[in-house]
């Protein structure tokens, strides 16, 4: 399976420890292609449907239902996890990824 980024892939986040994000859920991958198609492991966003107005969490419409891009809580995972493809982020969507990655990480 060809791996790109901003794609949603549904992944198997278990085992988890503590507060991180459990179960099998959509996912965003947000490694870059060049990192995705040489490694065994890609970072992802973990999605969620539960989730408040937050700094670190994006608003973002997937399968007609509301979910939450949650930033504060990217793994790298083994790809191995992924289960399947589900579709990519549209434009606007990927343009606040990018804005929430940068104001998080870099500012």
């Amino acid at each position: 399976m060809d791996l790109n980024q901003y794609q949603i892939v549904l992944v198997n986040l278990d085992p988890s420890r503590g507060s991180e994000i459990k179960k099998t859920r959509p996912c965003v991958i947000i490694s870059p292609d060049e990192m995705n198609k040489h490694l065994h492991t890609i970072i992802v966003a973990p999605m969620t449907t539960k989730s408040k107005k937050y700094p670190t969490r994006i608003e973002i419409k997937h399968e007609n239902k509301i979910g939450w891009i949650v930033v504060d809580q990217i793994r790298t995972i083994d790809k191995q996890r992924i289960i399947k493809a589900l579709g990519r982020l549209s434009h606007p969507e990927i343009k606040e990824l990018k804005s929430v990655l940068k104001e998080t990480f870099i500012e």
